[in-house]
């Protein structure tokens, strides 16, 4: 997710959509709080570790 986030966030900037930009954001902080929450051990999705 974390990639993904960061490919919408340079096609965003690239070709100036905004929306893209603001879903490249969403989906970048979601997977760092997803991978933040898997580190620390706690369970993400039935998972021990999120990657």
């Amino acid at each position: 997710m974390i990639i993904l986030g960061v490919i919408l966030l340079i096609v965003g900037f690239v070709f100036k959509l905004s929306i893209i930009w603001v879903i490249g954001i969403v989906v970048l902080v979601i997977g760092l709080v997803l991978l933040a929450l898997g580190s620390f051990g706690h369970a993400v999705g039935g998972r021990r570790h999120y990657y």
